[in-house]
């Protein structure tokens, strides 16, 4: 029983993880690198909150969080991919303004009663033990997070647009000439991020801890980024990453619930140096790391250049 509980917060400690980091993963195959995923997320929080608040349904609460994060990845998509400015920062800007307008946004919500989504439960097969209560008591977030996965995968490499979308990423010259409209394309990209991002944040207000906390998304927009290259690019490694980084956090917090003899600061840090020391490790093997990068990303595109 205690593994099962553990196992089931785990999961949810993941599912934000995966679905932003899927999101993404996405964009940069496109060639965009936006770093602000941090401020898509934790505006989704407080607009899935909010909403979720003003109807009484989690649900409207889930689909506001992706309007707001893909809304907000517009703006970085007009800058980026119109205005042409630099992509590193503008998405350390779009996370600095995510954070600060989140906060007086949510400021009202601080310490209202939160909205939880319910688990979906399935008819005799929730009644299987251990495998029951996790894989069909949970809720709809942990799905669409499997099901993101699963479309990605395929979309990215079994479809025509998507066989499009890594041209431009690894080459978007080469594609523009060959007649892939790029600018389309990326903008399509960076919002699909953006409204991972969202979903990702209206699941830590509305699943994770149902209630709203300034900076609730504490670090985990740039989890997510570095789950990306841990990834290398793979979607299906997304999913086994953001496992891997939601069992050391969800470790951390039960390892000071336990009393161990560890000073609970260093506890609180070991996801974030897990991350460090996973993409030291990754930086060592560059061949691996060049191959499955996309070429171009981070690079901006102007037609008549």
């Amino acid at each position: 029983m205690i593994f099962e509980a553990i196992l089931l917060t785990i999961i949810t400690a993941a599912t934000p993880l995966v679905i932003a980091a899927v999101g993404e993963l996405v964009t940069e195959r496109s060639g965009v690198l936006n770093l602000g995923v941090e401020g898509m997320m934790i505006m989704g929080a407080v607009g899935a909150f909010a909403a979720a608040q003003a109807t009484g349904s989690p649900y409207i609460g889930l689909l506001a969080g992706i309007f707001v994060g893909a809304l907000f990845s517009l703006l970085f998509g007009f800058l980026t991919l119109t205005l042409v400015a630099n992509q590193v920062a503008t998405g350390l800007a779009l996370t600095i303004l995510g954070l600060g307008a989140s906060g007086m946004l949510g400021e009202s919500h601080v310490g209202a009663p939160g909205i939880k989504l319910p688990a979906i439960v399935f008819p005799f097969l929730s009644e299987i033990p251990f495998l029951g209560p996790v894989l069909f008591r949970q809720d709809l977030v942990f799905y669409l997070s499997i099901a993101l996965i699963v479309g990605v995968n395929w979309f990215l490499f079994r479809s025509r647009s998507g066989l499009k979308l890594r041209a431009i990423g690894d080459s978007h010259d080469s594609a523009h000439a060959l007649g892939v409209e790029v600018i389309r394309t990326r903008y399509l990209a960076v919002m699909f991020g953006g409204a991972c991002a969202g979903l990702a944040g209206a699941q830590l207000s509305l699943v994770y801890t149902p209630q709203w906390v300034e900076n609730m998304s504490a670090g985990r927009g740039w989890i997510a980024l570095a789950l990306v290259v841990f990834a290398s690019w793979r979607p299906w490694r997304v999913l086994a990453g953001g496992y891997l980084f939601g069992a050391v956090t969800i470790g951390q917090l039960h390892a000071q619930a336990f009393g161990i003899g560890i000073p609970s600061q260093f506890l609180s840090m070991l996801p974030y140096a897990a991350t460090i020391v996973v993409l030291i490790i990754i930086s060592h093997n560059r061949r691996t790391t060049l191959i499955n990068t996309p070429a171009s990303l981070g690079k901006a595109f102007v037609p008549d250049r």
